[in-house]
């Protein structure tokens, strides 16, 4: 009877285990604020800034002199955007970055580039500013409201800006044959005036030839791959899961898996954010992460969809130290789809501060 007793326990041991573990979820759950609920004092104590001081314009704060040489930009002190483009020459990641920063400035006042244009008329780094901007100016004119929340007007001027932006692409590409960010510009055009795959492909072998790792270029490619544009949610994913897969450790190109998730994730339940895939694209996320240059200047964006990931993933601790390095700004996925900047800064918060009250609890 021992013997038999003794063989029973043995054989019910895993049965118990999973049932405790399946209560310590449960518990978890249960205890775990949500985010509307989640106390801010938890994170405040830690250093963490309230909702009214996140910045809302950058998913990170700009490189050092950044700041300044924008504000004399803004002053009308085209030398200043001039000398940025040079000093950064062919560092193609920050150079289109750098370019859209100077375009949005652009699209808003383009005096001092057009000074800037009429003393070097065939400056690439101008002709290039001029693209990036022109573009940016069509997609203002667009708005960012659904399609049937727009009205005719607004397609027009948005249709009409692109179509002249093609020839100030053409042009820029054509001063500086080795840049990238011409083609990447181009794929908001080939976005929003519906080019067919086939010519999105010709366009995205132009951007792999100069640069075949480039940030900016596979995020703004998953996006004409998606459902919502010029794609699907196969498309998108198949697009995502090859890149990362053929991406060196540290180009950040792991967070398009993840992005693609996000894209297409219309579901309320949580679970699909824990299965073991998604746990494997943060674990990816995390590498990435980890061996990046610091500087990069898109690190802080897989930064903040990991930080949401693993705090949906219940991954608090981990969660809680990509909050910190992000903390103080919050324009970038998934906050940037929550609407304007109060938006966007309580939505963050909110999941950040339950967060931290669950670190905090755990201690």
């Amino acid at each position: 009877m021992t013997v038999l007793l003794w063989v029973l326990a043995v054989l019910a041991t895993p049965f118990v285990l999973f049932a405790l573990w399946i209560a310590g979820v449960f518990l978890k759950e249960f205890f775990r604020p949500s985010g509307d609920e989640a106390d801010p004092d938890a994170a405040e104590a830690l250093g963490l800034l309230p909702a009214e001081r996140q910045n809302t314009t950058y998913a990170g704060p700009l490189p050092a002199g950044v700041d300044a040489t924008l504000a004399a930009v803004r002053g009308g002190d085209w030398k200043a955007a001039a000398k940025l483009m040079q000093d950064i020459g062919r560092d193609w990641e920050r150079r289109s970055s750098t370019a859209y920063l100077l375009a949005e400035i652009a699209a808003e006042e383009d005096d001092w580039l057009l000074a800037w244009e009429s003393d070097h008329p065939d400056d690439p780094d101008a002709a290039v500013v001029r693209a990036r901007s022109t573009v940016i100016l069509a997609w203002n004119l667009r708005g960012g409201k659904l399609a049937k929340h727009t009205t005719s007007e607004q397609f027009t001027g948005f249709h009409r800006m692109l179509e002249r932006s093609r020839e100030e692409i053409g042009r820029a590409a054509a001063l500086n044959p080795d840049d990238p960010t011409p083609y990447i510009t181009e794929i908001w055009v080939a976005l929003g005036l519906g080019y067919p795959n086939s010519e999105m492909d010709k366009l995205w072998t132009e951007i792999t030839a100069r640069a075949p790792h480039h940030y900016e270029a596979h995020f703004s490619a998953l996006q004409y791959w998606c459902a919502k544009w010029r794609g699907s949610e196969k498309l998108a994913t198949d697009f995502a899961e090859r890149a990362a897969a053929d991406a060196p450790l540290g180009s950040l190109l792991t967070v398009l898996p993840l992005i693609a998730h996000f894209e297409h994730d219309k579901s309320d339940d949580n679970s699909v954010d824990r299965t073991p895939k998604m746990i494997g694209r943060v674990d990816a996320g995390l590498a990435d992460a980890a061996a990046a240059d610091p500087t990069h200047p898109r690190l802080p964006e897989l930064r903040h969809l990991l930080a949401y990931y693993l705090s949906l993933q219940d991954r608090d601790d981990a969660a809680l130290e990509q909050f910190r390095l992000v903390d103080g700004y919050v324009n970038a996925l998934p906050w940037r789809y929550q609407g304007d900047g109060e938006a966007m800064a309580a939505y963050y918060c909110r999941i950040r501060n339950a967060t931290a009250q669950a670190v905090a609890a755990a201690e």
